[in-house]
């Protein structure tokens, strides 16, 4: 099973605590029967459904599915008794709308048992992030966080940005909010202690010192520079650095840089200097940070305008390690508290916590979710909801940030959104576009040829739903524009066509776009016409950005469906859009065919054969200097190569002499 999102709630608190406190001997019995008159068909026949699914639910602690009639699943819960939980969906009124709306498109439901409400909890968290459940609360943002890695496998260690799963022997430090923050944290301690950064093949094969420690930003132990030992101290004081021993350490390096002086080591001295210098731009550039509080995640929740902002910050070693903003999707009816609920049991999925988890407001799972984190984390984990001292200020921070970020969010969205209506207005579509899809191709006198879309939406651009295509025919002529466009909206639409109707979801992302516009003149409109016309798709509205004469912005000359070429005015707000829309997927396309071109040009014939791996691709390139030098050398000389046995040389000898 693959990891998830988060525990919701199915019914308002009201109506949940008014159902658990019910007779336990009443739930044996079939659930009511009564029928509110005003209850609309469409919910009493879900309500039936829920009726025959109810009879055989567990009686215990586990999580259930609400699914549509096409498969779709519609709602992950847990509950610490399923029956009782399921039973409270039978009533024919009383529900909120969103609870309403979940019923009637229910036709189906799936059971599964745990042993404890803390399982129930993580795996109702692993289904959601898995299935994403149209009402459910979504955590949109579920990148993983950067840390900062020292490792422990060398006698020289490394100290590197790291992501993803712990697989190397060492220290992490961390989360940092972004990929920013940690190199520039990576850069101030390469400053302040010296620590390698380089990969250890590049470290395996130094002569001379390298450019880094001709700058200052490293000890240079691969060469000698500094011995091993001295080395180790420079590690173990980063080391305490990062575990919140900063202040100890600028004091040792204090202590050293006023001896250094008093010895007339005035050299020196300046190297320790530099080096202080270096922490204090770490302390200085992290804004607030705590005086009591050595180790907290801070949640804090805004709502407005039926919008959700959850700004949280990281704070380790009493230092703040940046914060980032979620703008999770949820049904704007539920609480702040309801939502952040919903949204850690997510977040905590894949994500390991502090010692100490602090909310703007409380949750109704908090003793539920710190027994989970702690299972998890094999140590105590505190999630509370602080009202006075530094810890509350802390909280008061991030609720400030949550605030302006949600504001600037909704004003981003009513900007993007009157923009999408000038665009439908300039085409000619009945309604603001939800779904613009703006394509171009890129290539080298005809070589690694790709196709880029990039997608826009009310949100911006959807760097989510960008693809390139590899052009594969073998038959267009290399650096035929046309063609290469016909194959890419061929294949886009090929398989657009083929994914099955789902029923329609106001708040969900469309998959089909309302426009596609095409980077080119009249012959590029006529080919991507004739390729939505025969992939059978219909009610996408086309068109084609020329650029004008002289290439100059400004002069774009357009093409659509049954008009005539136009153009916009020179400061139309829609062109500027277009502009904007055509020149992220120029970029797109040049980065992604760069990017490719760039790994074919380093491409090691080497790494063609089967069996070759680093190890041996390194044994034979120090033995004959290239790649050249391997495919003209004789089976003996392959033969004699240390790390390379006989039937590994006759392989290498056979691939190059086949030619392949």
């Amino acid at each position: 099973m693959t990891s998830p999102p988060s525990n919701t709630r199915d019914l308002p608190p009201e109506e949940d605590e008014a159902f658990e406190a019910s007779d336990a001997s009443a739930i044996a019995d079939a659930p009511p029967e009564e029928e509110a008159p005003q209850t609309p068909e469409n919910v009493k026949r879900g309500v039936a459904v829920i009726k025959k699914y109810w009879r055989h639910a567990p009686n215990g602690p586990g999580v259930y599915r609400m699914i549509a009639e096409n498969g779709e699943v519609l709602y992950v819960g847990k509950a610490k008794n399923v029956r009782k939980r399921v039973a409270s969906y039978t009533r024919l009124a009383g529900h909120v709308n969103r609870i309403a709306r979940m019923i009637s498109a229910t036709t189906s439901m799936v059971f599964i048992s745990v042993e404890t409400e803390t399982e129930a909890l993580l795996l109702e968290a692993n289904l959601i992030k898995q299935l994403k459940p149209r009402f459910n609360v979504l955590m949109r943002d579920d990148k993983s966080f950067p840390y900062i890695f020292i490792a422990r496998d060398h006698e020289a260690p490394q100290i590197a940005k790291h992501r993803g799963a712990r697989v190397r022997k060492g220290d992490y430090y961390g989360p940092f909010a972004s990929v920013w923050a940690v190199n520039r944290a990576l850069n101030a301690l390469e400053r302040a202690f010296l620590l390698r950064s380089c990969a250890q093949s590049f470290y395996d094969n130094r002569t001379r010192p390298c450019l880094l420690y001709q700058i200052k930003r490293c000890a240079g132990p691969c060469t000698g520079e500094i011995s091993i030992g001295d080395y180790e101290v420079l590690v173990q004081e980063a080391r305490d650095f990062l575990s919140g021993k900063s202040r100890s350490v600028r004091e040792q390096l204090a202590r050293e840089m006023t001896d250094a002086a008093e010895k007339l080591e005035f050299e020196r001295a300046a190297r320790l200097r530099d080096r202080i210098s270096a922490l204090s731009a770490i302390q200085g550039a992290q804004g607030v940070n705590p005086r009591t509080v050595e180790e907290a995640d801070v949640f804090a929740i805004a709502k407005d305008a039926g919008r959700f902002c959850i700004e949280a910050f990281f704070f380790r070693a009493y230092q703040n390690w940046g914060n980032r903003s979620y703008f999770p999707r949820a049904d704007a009816s539920l609480l702040e508290s309801e939502v952040l609920d919903a949204f850690l049991a997510q977040f905590y999925d894949e994500h390991p916590s502090a010692r100490c988890v602090l909310l703007s407001h409380p949750i109704e799972d908090s003793a539920l979710l710190e027994e989970a984190l702690s299972a998890k984390l094999r140590r105590s984990v505190d999630v509370i909801a602080p009202q006075r001292g530094e810890k509350r200020e802390l909280v008061e921070h991030a609720l400030n940030n949550a605030r302006q970020a949600l504001g600037r969010k909704l004003a981003e969205d009513a900007s993007q959104q009157r923009l999408l209506a000038a665009l439908g207005e300039v085409f000619g579509l009945p309604a603001p576009p939800r779904r613009v899809e703006v394509y171009d191709n890129s290539h080298t006198g005809g070589s690694q040829a790709i196709g880029a879309m990039v997608v826009a939406g009310p949100a911006g651009f959807m760097k989510a739903h960008y693809r390139t295509f590899n052009i594969k025919s073998t038959e267009l002529t290399p650096g035929d524009d046309y063609a290469m466009m016909r194959e890419v909206l061929t294949r886009r639409f090929a398989r657009l066509a083929k994914e099955p109707e789902k029923e329609a979801d106001p708040d969900a992302f469309p998959a089909k776009p309302d426009l596609v516009l095409i980077d080119g003149g009249r012959g590029q409109f006529e080919v991507a016409r004739e390729a939505l016309r025969e992939s059978g798709v219909e009610g996408v509205a086309l068109a084609s950005i020329a650029k004008g004469r002289d290439r100059d912005a400004g002069r774009e000359q357009f093409f659509a469906e049954g008009r005539e070429p136009f153009r916009l005015p020179p400061h139309d707000p829609a062109l500027y859009f277009v502009q904007r829309l055509r020149d992220e997927a120029h970029r797109f396309a040049i980065g992604t065919h760069r990017a490719r071109r760039k790994k074919e040009f380093t491409k090691n014939p080497l790494d063609e054969i089967a069996g070759i791996g680093p190890s041996r691709k390194r044994a034979l390139l120090l033995a004959f200097g290239s790649a050249k030098g391997v495919a003209r050398a004789a089976l003996s000389d392959l033969e004699k190569t240390p790390g390379i046995n006989k039937a590994t040389a006759r392989m290498v000898y056979d691939h190059f002499q086949r030619g392949d």
